[in-house]
């Protein structure tokens, strides 16, 4: 399927997975600058990846589709620039691993590169921009929303497949890279909710002889690696942080992590009878952040705090969406009047509040049923989709939620997710 857009070439399987996974090289190619065609090993510039440019920023970029039309657009956040890739009618969500976009659907899971991605390796990070390209679709994959279906799953090495039946694949990482879906390894055993890659393990949960899943770690071989026996009731949602894995619980969250070549499990509890349908579930945050949030019904919305292991409950009124890139930063509400709100994490005070954005609010009211907006953050600021308008919105939330930028369209955006990170 055709890709239009001026982007740079492939990069190679071999180099991105040896960079990837091993760690860096001595010495740096210039920041901003395209690498040297093909040097030799021994010649190779730290953090050298074929056919990408290395620069000195992150290279955000924003997946956008409109599932009625298909309509589908990669924005380029550094240049201004939209892409058009191949049209994918239907999708019912859209997720990412920070590099390559996925788009479920009835038909399947397709994947798209976007060409954009950073490889921290904690002291410092490299940041990258190569071609966008379309991989196709998952081999194996069908059913529904993302959640109802098949769960994908990735890190620097490896992309973990989740089908709806909980089985589960592992791809190499490097064959995405290299443009090919190549053929997946299956990992032993059935999976309640998404396998997620973590620490160049595999963290998921499994079902104990009660049928209750409980926490089960696997090394990339498919060996199971002890863990602490922590069960999680009824498992809804994950989210991968800089502190470890967090899975969604009847009873709070589970928390798996490694410790000095160890891993860990532990609770954070709510600390209260929630009901059902005021759970955490659908967890949001910064990527490389440890403060996620989640709806909590209606009218309020869950901050859980890995550091601190507390979970607070901010009474907002009705959210559509809502997201915070923690750090003393806001917490950012979509209302359903269109305005977006930030509120102070400790207090539940609003602290600011913008005119109203969007005009028809996907997902409420009469349409209630529409994919409803979604805020990404990163580490300076926030993107707002607007579907009726046409357009994406870039606030800077540390600035009294100041709108520094619109991205007009030539699609109804209902779906987006944020690469590059």
């Amino acid at each position: 399927m055709p890709v239009r857009g001026n982007v740079t070439a492939r990069a190679s399987a071999f180099l991105a997975l040896t960079l990837l996974t091993t760690g860096c090289a001595d010495g740096r190619n210039t920041a901003g600058s395209a690498p040297p065609a093909g040097p030799p090993a021994s010649a190779t510039p730290h953090g050298y990846v074929e056919g990408a440019q290395e620069k000195a920023e992150q290279q955000s970029r924003l997946l956008l589709n409109d599932p009625r039309t298909g309509d589908t657009r990669v924005l380029d956040l550094i240049t201004g620039e939209r892409h058009e890739v191949s049209r994918t009618p239907g999708t019912t969500a859209l997720t990412t691993d920070g590099r390559f976009g996925h788009l479920h659907g009835a038909d399947g899971t397709r994947v798209l590169d976007t060409g954009a991605w950073t490889v921290d390796h904690g002291d410092h990070a490299h940041y990258y921009r190569a071609a966008i390209r379309d991989l196709g679709r998952l081999p194996g994959t069908s059913g529904g929303p993302e959640g109802a279906g098949t769960h994908v799953r990735g890190d620097a090495a490896v992309t973990a497949v989740t089908h709806a039946d909980g089985r589960a694949g592992i791809h190499r990482r490097a064959d995405l890279e290299a443009g090919d879906l190549g053929t997946p390894r299956l990992l032993p055993g059935t999976h309640a909710g998404a396998v997620v890659p973590y620490a160049e393990h595999l963290l998921t949960l499994t079902a104990d002889a009660e049928g209750a899943p409980r926490a089960a770690v696997y090394d990339r071989e498919g060996e199971r690696v002890p863990v602490p026996d922590v069960r999680c009731e009824e498992p809804r949602g994950d989210a991968v942080t800089r502190r470890g894995a967090v899975f969604g619980c009847a009873d709070g969250a589970l928390l798996i992590r490694a410790d000095d070549g160890t891993f860990t499990a532990e609770k954070i509890p709510y600390g209260t009878r929630v009901p059902e349908g005021e759970r955490a579930a659908d967890f949001r945050h910064r990527a490389g952040g440890d403060t996620l949030t989640a709806p909590a019904g209606e009218r309020a919305v869950w901050v859980l705090d890995i550091t601190e292991r507390t979970w607070t409950r901010v009474e907002t009124g009705p959210a559509v969406a809502a997201n915070t890139a923690g750090e003393g930063s806001p917490l950012l509400v979509l209302r359903p009047d269109g305005a977006l709100h930030g509120y102070d994490i400790a207090t539940g005070e609003r602290v600011a509040r913008t005119k109203p954005l969007l005009q028809d609010v996907p997902g409420t009211g009469p349409d209630a049923t529409a994919p409803r907006p979604v805020l990404e953050v990163d580490r300076s600021r926030a993107y707002l989709n607007d579907p009726a308008g046409r357009r994406v919105y870039e606030i800077d939330y540390n600035d009294g939620l100041r709108v520094a930028r619109t991205f007009d369209l030539d699609m109804e955006p209902a779906l987006m997710v944020e690469t590059g990170r």
